[in-house]
């Protein structure tokens, strides 16, 4: 199990949970369940939310979170 803090909130994210496949569409791409929690890629480097509202505030602003300009 890894665990990382939510830049947002600070929450521990579970990142095995968060990628663990519930499912698949479609085209066969894995599907998540997003009540475990989201991630988004930025700038080369994957970051977890433990929800979809810190993650917008992240996407709005990453620069606040990441300690930039």
């Amino acid at each position: 199990m890894a665990i990382v803090k939510d830049l947002v909130c600070g929450v521990d994210i579970d990142t095995d949970s968060i990628n663990e496949p519930v499912a698949a569409d479609s085209s066969g791409a894995p599907r998540t369940d997003p009540t475990k929690g989201t991630k988004r890629f930025h700038e080369g480097e994957w970051y977890y939310f433990h929800n979809l509202d810190c993650r917008m505030k992240f996407i709005s602003a990453p620069q606040a979170y990441l300690g930039g300009d």
